[in-house]
């Protein structure tokens, strides 16, 4: 037994105490000292050495890849005795995608009366178009400054202010407008307004042409070299009238482009973007129009959602679902960085896919077994937008309102135990309170908020989707308290991994993992998701919940 199944034990044995002496709060209820056990560091590394190597060529979806990490994740279900999670009797869900690349070296070009400028693709602009069709432009648009390009009637906050935007270029901030009343957009949390997809929606809702996000690698939360890895394919759902009415062109530039973008309009750009830190705001034209032109390959692709389960033990119960989810898919094979062109994800998420099957493992293991069926899902497209999750839970093999909850895992801890544990949106549902008893049986682990609440890391994976129909979702994180290191010693790993191996090719599993935080961490997700498949009840959103009020429609 591992030193943290040790830890977890010995809390076992005091919470299955407590259960004989008549202990009936189901977030304390016991949890099977085998399946516990069951999670360990072996079974853990040896399906990242899998999912990572180059033999799956970087997990990219429409590819080879895709082909051999789906036919991997399905041997290891049978090998377990798992059921098909489909019920048409198979392990998959199919999810049609288009793929879309840029297949020309477009040149973005600026225009104020006889003035030029031409931004250098991919250096300086990243843009794409979701349109299902060969060709996409801006010709001569009128580029016009929204601020945040937020609308938010509850709190009293709209930068479009009726502007008519049909045809127009938006330019707009990423993030939230940084307020100083926390009442408004959270505080330093980011809300959903800030999210790139939402400025993308946005200019969909206003008939915009074209959106250019700005952007700041603070605000952004990533250096402007994830953005650049959107010259690959890019993917969408086939939904045809919804891709043919986003805005033609879509992307990023840089902070620098903007400012000389900007000054060429006969404005400062720091001063605008404080200015639209306020409710008075109004969209600025800037008399400056662009000009671009793409050339694009389309595909079709019929991707997968993996999914398996663990039938319930309960008759009465195992119509009823609990989920744990991983997304499979990394970039597959792409610009080749320092040598090396397979982007293997190690990390991002072959660890996360990897801590599925783990406790895929220990479900089958767990005497009694659950009383709810258990949900082993493993999405595709995550990184293209969270794609498989959306398809997912817009077309779900099981009812979202029989569907209890969702755990997320996306990232494992590669860097050894820690003392806290992170909870992306803390406090949204019951949820949270399942995991505390967790974390306090774990040798008194605390919960922790987000660490870094302006990246808006809620609203960036999988769970968001499920959230959107309304099922409770958990997305833990890592620690930041690392037990016998620097105090700074997690913060600065997450820096470093954010700086140097995020969406590139260098996340590589590296000399030196200690994965024993990560087993803990399953130990803890394990216990959640089996104490609330055992619940006399269903989890729920916390009062004033943004999420609340779906769920409440959705059981009704």
């Amino acid at each position: 037994m591992t030193q943290s199944n040790r830890t977890f034990g010995l809390a076992l044995a005091a919470a299955l105490a407590g259960a004989c002496a008549g202990n009936t709060d189901s977030t304390r209820a016991p949890v099977p000292a085998e399946a516990v056990a069951a999670i360990d560091t072996a079974t853990l590394m040896g399906h990242i050495r899998v999912l990572a190597s180059d033999s799956l060529l970087g997990r990219g979806p429409g590819t080879l890849g895709e082909e051999r990490t789906a036919a991997y994740l399905e041997s290891q279900f049978k090998a377990m005795g798992l059921k098909p999670g489909n019920p048409d009797g198979t392990f998959m869900q199919k999810v049609p995608l288009v793929g879309i690349t840029v297949s020309n070296t477009p040149t973005l070009t600026f225009a104020k009366g006889g003035t030029k400028s031409a931004l250098k693709w991919r250096d300086d602009f990243v843009i794409w178009t979701k349109h299902v069709s060969p060709t996409a432009a801006l010709k001569n648009s009128e580029l016009v400054f929204v601020g945040y390009g937020v609308e938010a009637p509850e709190f009293g906050w709209d930068d479009f202010k009726g502007a008519d935007l049909t045809g127009k270029t938006m330019v707009v901030l990423v993030n939230d407008p940084p307020v100083a009343d926390t009442a408004i957009f959270g505080g330093p949390r980011m809300t959903y307004y800030g999210r790139w997809t939402y400025k993308y929606e946005q200019g969909m809702k206003h008939k915009a042409a074209g959106v250019l996000i700005v952007h700041e690698t603070k605000e952004a939360g990533y250096p402007f070299t994830v953005v650049q890895g959107k010259t690959a394919e890019q993917f969408d759902l086939v939904t045809p009238d919804k891709n043919m009415a986003r805005s033609d062109i879509e992307g990023w530039i840089t902070l620098d482009r903007a400012k000389a973008l900007f000054k060429m309009a006969g404005q400062d750009f720091d001063t605008l973007k404080a200015k639209a830190a306020a409710k008075e705001f109004k969209p600025v034209p800037l008399g400056v129009t662009a000009s671009v032109a793409l050339q694009n390959t389309l595909r079709t692709v019929d991707s997968r959602n993996m999914i398996a389960k663990l039938e319930g033990s309960d008759p009465s119960l195992k119509n009823e679902y609990v989920v744990y989810n991983a997304h499979w898919d990394h970039f597959g094979v792409g610009t080749t960085v320092n040598g090396d062109s397979i982007y293997n994800g190690a990390s991002d998420n072959a660890s996360g896919t990897a801590g599925l099957l783990t406790l895929a493992k220990a479900f089958i293991t767990a005497k009694p077994a659950p009383k709810r069926t258990i949900l082993f899902l493993s999405v595709t497209s995550e990184e293209q937008g969270l794609l498989g999750s959306q398809y997912y839970a817009t077309n779900p093999l099981y009812p979202v309102a029989k569907t209890l909850g969702i755990i997320n895992m996306d990232g494992l801890n590669s860097w050894g135990r820690t003392s806290d544990i992170v909870v992306m949106g803390y406090g949204a549902s019951d949820l949270d309170d399942y995991a505390r008893a967790a974390a306090a049986e774990q040798g008194g682990r605390t919960l922790r908020p987000d660490a870094e609440p302006e990246k808006g890391y809620y609203y960036r994976s999988d769970h968001f989707n499920f959230a959107k129909v309304g099922v409770p979702a958990f997305y833990p994180g890592s620690g930041v308290t690392f037990i016998g290191k620097d105090a700074n010693y997690g913060m600065q790993k997450r820096a470093e991994y954010v700086a140097n191996d995020y969406h590139k090719p260098s996340d590589d599993i590296k000399a030196g993992w200690d994965m024993s935080g990560a087993a803990e961490d399953l130990q803890f997700y394990f216990a959640i998701g089996y104490r609330v498949a055992n619940a006399s009840k269903y989890p729920e959103w916390k009062p004033g919940n943004e999420f609340r009020a779906i769920r409440e429609k959705s059981m009704k």
